[in-house]
């Protein structure tokens, strides 16, 4: 059985994890999504958005899924 103190230090590092993956996707998002910006200069995504044009928003949610598939499997 664990004694109080590897349990708080199994709860610290379960707590920093989940911080580095949140950094992690927060950041492989961001990115992907501004690449994907670059990219597409002569649309704006976010207009299209608001217009109800579910193709990009549909785009959108494939660029977050897949990072968050990334980010799971490195971490």
């Amino acid at each position: 059985m664990l004694s109080i103190g590897d349990t708080l230090t199994q709860y610290l590092r379960s707590i920093g994890w989940a911080l580095a993956v949140s950094i992690g996707f927060s950041l492989g998002t961001a990115i992907a999504i501004w690449i994907f910006a670059l990219v597409s200069r002569d649309i704006d995504e976010w207009a299209e958005i608001r217009n109800k044009n579910y193709g990009v928003a549909a785009i959108f949610v494939a660029l977050i899924v897949m990072i968050g598939l990334l980010v799971m499997h490195v971490a």
